[in-house]
């Protein structure tokens, strides 16, 4: 999973998280991410994910973004990338991996060690006998 942190605009601190992909980032009313500020397009850009790539951002038509304050069109994203597209600013950052509970691994190797314990004092038993 991927989150988009707004670091400005009118919903500066907000979190996104993207578990789908294409991801589009506009104005209109039918992106994934709906920004109304300041110099976004309705269709500004789009997050994908390329088989070989991995993540990418890509413009819509002749709209601007800057990555890292370098001007793109189309970029492979990197952990932490800073996207400024009119008065907006998002960051691009991988959402942490959801933990397994791990109780039922715990309980059977906690039974394994007991059945064991058990058959080693079985075995000493019989050969003491």
């Amino acid at each position: 999973m991927v989150q988009i942190c707004i670091l400005s605009g009118k919903t500066a601190g907000d979190v996104h998280v993207v578990r789908r992909f294409p991801f589009r980032i506009g104005r209109a009313a039918g992106n994934e991410l709906q920004m109304d500020d300041d110099g976004v397009w309705d269709n500004h850009l789009v997050l994908e994910v390329q088989k070989n790539e991995g993540f990418t951002v890509k413009t819509i038509s002749d709209a601007f973004v800057a990555i890292n304050e370098q001007p793109q069109t189309a970029a492979r994203l990197r952990n932490g990338d800073i996207l400024s597209f009119g008065s907006a600013k998002i960051q691009f950052w991988l959402a942490a991996p959801k933990q397994r509970g791990l109780r039922l691994r715990e309980l059977s190797v906690w039974l394994l060690l007991i059945l064991v314990t058990g058959f080693q004092f079985f075995l000493i038993y019989c050969l003491v006998k």
